[in-house]
């Protein structure tokens, strides 16, 4: 018989963010969006950061911010490996606004990217960053 749940762990370096059953998971693959069900292929994929959408098994949507990391899945179990994760219900919207805020003047100051400007491509990700909270914790 086919399984319509698997297992899915959320792990940051300083915390688990989520563990438990769940329907279905559609994240930020570095190619693009990408989606896992049960008994899915095993799968390595990079992380780029965005929106991590989860359908627990009682059917509710759960939305988190990640960034940058792995996802592996393997016997029926996901287990993502990323630098930042926060559900929707922890980020601040204060912080990302004021995030954003001085994202886009260090970027203004900075009049553009030139090629090995660090600086620029820090603030335009702190930008990401910024707005992807805004975005998931607005849903």
């Amino acid at each position: 018989m086919s399984a319509t749940v698997f297992e899915l762990e959320v792990v940051t370096p300083e915390r688990k963010v989520f563990s438990g059953q769940v329907k279905s998971v559609v994240f930020p693959a570095a190619d693009g969006l990408t989606g896992v069900l049960p008994n899915h292929a095993p799968l390595l994929s990079a992380l780029d950061l965005g929106q991590l959408k989860v359908e627990d098994a009682n059917g509710q949507t759960r939305l988190m911010f990640i960034s940058d990391g792995f996802l592996e899945v393997a016997d029926n179990k996901c287990r993502i490996l990323a630098d930042v994760g926060e559900t929707a219900e922890e980020i601040d919207l204060d912080r990302a606004r004021k995030a954003e805020v001085r994202a886009r003047e260090r970027m203004a100051k900075r009049g553009g990217a030139t090629p090995g400007d660090i600086d620029f491509l820090r603030a335009e990700i702190a930008l990401q960053r910024a707005i992807w909270r805004k975005l998931i914790k607005s849903k």
